[in-house]
């Protein structure tokens, strides 16, 4: 934290001279525990939310994915279709958690808890990883109640299950990153949900979630090349166990040129994504009140 900003300890002002780093560096990892544990307590207090945040993802790999399925008849590329939704499946799923966050902060803010954060002795980037990691935690709670059901959608339960379950708290930490930079933003509940509203919908659609992102014509795919979240299914997509799924042929993954982006470097660029998100969010967050 700044030098102006307020340092208490307890109700007696601290001088930031007087905090020695070995002391602050504890006080800033007992910040990130508190606060992941609020997100905790809020997931385990709430079952309503997580059954409703399940919900929606379900819904579409049951109902769209047979749907779908029956309309194909014996087409092998339609019965492979739940198969093919079940990334993007997993992306829904990791929506409603971030929302969440978001509401959270927000509500913080006019409850006047955010004022009380920003005036404690503790680096508020220390704030933001507890809540972050929280995020992440509850994001890979509700992709690991999505991959129990990966037989309905034909995944076979190999222990690789468990590396995709990493990459879902990879990929819910940078979207709690974003939700976070959002909610410190927008003051208003209204606001923030609107705005991620109108951002998640058409950015899930055009991620290549329901069609192959390769072979598309004109701006659809430049539309569907050019966002993020569509190296976000890709990744699920190529780690999730059993064969390669197809649609009519063509191959799922995004092409530049005829090149495909590795593994590795789509991890990476979550990574980055959740980083930067970070950064804006904490450089953001020092001027709240």
């Amino acid at each position: 934290m700044t030098t102006e900003d307020v340092r208490v300890l307890g109700t007696v002002p601290v001088p930031e001279a007087t905090i020695r780093p070995a002391g602050r560096l504890r006080a800033d990892l007992r910040a990130v525990e508190v606060l992941w544990k609020r997100e905790m307590l809020r997931l385990r207090r709430n079952p309503m939310r997580l059954a409703m945040g399940l919900l929606t993802p379900l819904l579409f790999l049951i109902v769209l994915g047979t749907g779908i399925t029956a309309a194909g008849g014996s087409g092998d590329g339609f019965r492979q279709f739940r198969t093919f939704l079940f990334p993007g499946v997993l992306l829904m799923a990791l929506q409603a958690p971030t929302v969440a966050v978001g509401v959270a902060i927000v509500w913080d803010r006019q409850a006047g808890f955010l004022r009380q954060m920003l005036v404690a002795p503790v680096r508020r980037g220390a704030v933001l990883a507890g809540i972050i990691l929280g995020g992440a935690t509850t994001g890979a709670v509700y992709g690991g109640l999505v991959l129990t059901v990966a037989g309905v959608a034909g995944i076979p339960y190999r222990p690789s299950l468990l590396l995709v379950l990493a990459e879902l708290a990879l990929i819910s930490a940078a979207f709690t990153a974003l939700g976070v930079l959002a909610a410190v933003s927008f003051r208003r509940i209204e606001t923030f949900q609107m705005v991620v509203s109108l951002c998640m919908m058409p950015l899930v659609f055009l991620s290549g979630a329901i069609f192959p992102a390769n072979g598309l014509p004109g701006w659809l795919g430049i539309a569907v090349r050019i966002n993020p979240l569509t190296y976000v299914v890709d990744l699920l997509r190529r780690t999730l166990p059993g064969p390669d799924v197809t649609l009519g042929g063509r191959p799922s993954s995004p092409q530049w040129w005829g090149w495909v982006p590795p593994v590795g470097i789509e991890a990476l660029g979550i990574t980055l994504i959740a980083v930067v998100a970070l950064a804006l969010a904490a450089r953001r967050f020092a001027r709240s009140d």
